[in-house]
């Protein structure tokens, strides 16, 4: 079934710890991991760190970075036999290690090297592959432009086209201005899947709740949501009796934090430290009193080396009457 909201990747934010908290939240949500670039997946040496997820964490997405057809194949494969159930390309990232590797948006220019790199990965792992993009870079933002872009991409048949609609400036603006600086403009995404109706099309780019993605649903077959729901987690405790007709997971903020300490105890068993499980948890008591000094204890306590999971029970009893 296709999804209809999707978690956006996020560098530093939509790491494993932070999937596991958003799918205790909502189980049909489809969750997407930080960009792995193919250079690291196929020549480092800590594959385990970069494609670990928890099982409970279905349906999700693996995000791949990279301009070669056979190195992204051989990625793709690796996520189908890690169990991924999708694979992502990044064709919109702006960031100037992203444009010295020649992937992410400046791979708008060139879209049949796109085409090859879907066809290429999906041949080999037999996956859905989909494409997250801009509408445009630098002065080549055209509307006609990027409908030549999908259009060449969509000769590979990938599964979703998810697009931001900003464009992205790789000169002048860093990677954090390019998510607000260039203006929206969802009316050209809209037009897009108007235009090619065949097409699934996601849309992503300053949505802030779940009604603000209803209004788009109207227009487009999915939306794509980051920063919003990772400042707030709850923004999707409602997502699936609303859009999906079956029951929310029903956990309030401070079931979640319990659930999370017990999940962050075998994560330190395997090494980890808490305060990479305890850093997602900072806005999840986003408009709730005493919301300053939980964010406190976390930064001051949980944050620690050697802290244990209790921390977080223990910064619980700061946010009761």
């Amino acid at each position: 079934m296709q999804p209809l909201f999707i978690l956006a990747p996020m560098m530093d934010r939509t790491d494993r710890h932070f999937r596991y908290l958003l799918r205790c939240i909502s189980r049909r949500a489809l969750l997407t991991t930080e960009m792995v670039t193919s250079h690291a997946l196929l020549r480092g040496h800590d594959r385990g760190r970069l494609l670990g997820f928890d099982p409970l964490e279905h349906p999700v997405s693996l995000q791949l970075g990279g301009d070669r057809p056979a190195e992204l194949a051989a990625c793709a494969v690796l996520a189908r036999d890690e169990g991924y159930d999708e694979v992502d390309l990044n064709v919109g990232c702006p960031s100037e290690r992203v444009q010295s590797g020649n992937f992410g948006v400046c791979l708008m220019g060139e879209p049949e090297r796109v085409r090859d790199c879907v066809l290429a990965m999906k041949q080999a792992s037999g996956l859905p592959v989909t494409v997250k993009h801009r509408i445009g870079f630098d002065d080549r933002d055209s509307y006609e432009e990027m409908l030549r872009f999908v259009d060449v991409v969509a000769e590979a048949a990938p599964a979703r086209f998810a697009v931001h609609a900003r464009k992205a400036w790789l000169k002048g603006l860093s990677p954090k201005e390019n998510r607000s600086v260039p203006p929206l403009r969802y009316e050209e995404v809209y037009r897009l899947k108007r235009e090619r109706p065949g097409l699934n099309i996601a849309l992503n780019g300053g949505i802030a709740s779940l009604d603000e993605g209803a209004a788009h649903l109207e227009q487009v077959d999915a939306v794509m949501i980051g920063r919003a729901v990772y400042d707030d987690p709850m923004l999707f405790s409602t997502l699936d009796s609303r859009f999906h007709a079956q029951p929310d997971a029903g956990l309030d903020r401070f079931a979640l934090v319990r659930r999370m300490a017990d999940y962050a105890e075998g994560r330190l068993v395997e090494g980890e430290r808490l305060r990479h499980v305890a850093r997602h948890l900072l806005g999840l008591f986003s408009g709730v009193p005493g919301a300053r000094a939980w964010r406190r204890h976390l930064s001051e306590v949980c944050f620690r080396d050697g802290a244990g999971p209790e921390t977080l029970l223990e910064g619980l009893m700061l946010l009761r009457p």
